[in-house]
């Protein structure tokens, strides 16, 4: 698994990677059983701190989501799973609203701030509905 952190987002790096590592295994990437990257091998791609990679390890290990094992890493521990089937269907309807939404002038944060209202429940604006339209 590869990490890719962004500093512009404002969001904490250890976030960044516990949000990976959880959409990882959402879609099926990362499976039960599957061995994370150490924290040194983390920190040395992403150019980190080891200490967030383990502030985000332990994190998931609260969270249920991963076991560290005594001197062979950290894996991934049994949880529910999107189907593959699913998944794929999902990320073509996806892929097509994408497209949409970009053609319509959104940039990715557009996007990701309309998810964000539409997961909350949040009614947009006219104007937001006519522009992504």
């Amino acid at each position: 698994m590869i990490f890719r952190i962004d500093r512009r987002t404002g969001t904490a790096v250890y976030v960044q990677l516990m949000q990976q590592v959880r959409q990882a295994i959402r879609m099926g990437r990362l499976a039960p059983g599957d061995r994370l990257p150490t924290a040194r091998e983390v920190a040395e791609h992403a150019g980190i701190n080891p200490n967030t990679v383990l502030k985000a390890y332990r994190e998931l290990e609260m969270a249920g989501l991963v076991e560290p094992r005594q001197g062979s890493g950290t894996y991934v521990r049994e949880h529910p799973t999107v189907l593959p089937d699913i998944a794929g269907e999902l990320r073509r309807d996806l892929a097509v609203w994408a497209a949409r939404a970009s053609a319509a002038g959104l940039d990715v944060r557009d996007m990701q701030a309309l998810v964000a209202e539409v997961m909350a429940g949040t009614e947009p604006t006219a104007e937001e509905t006519h522009r992504v339209r």
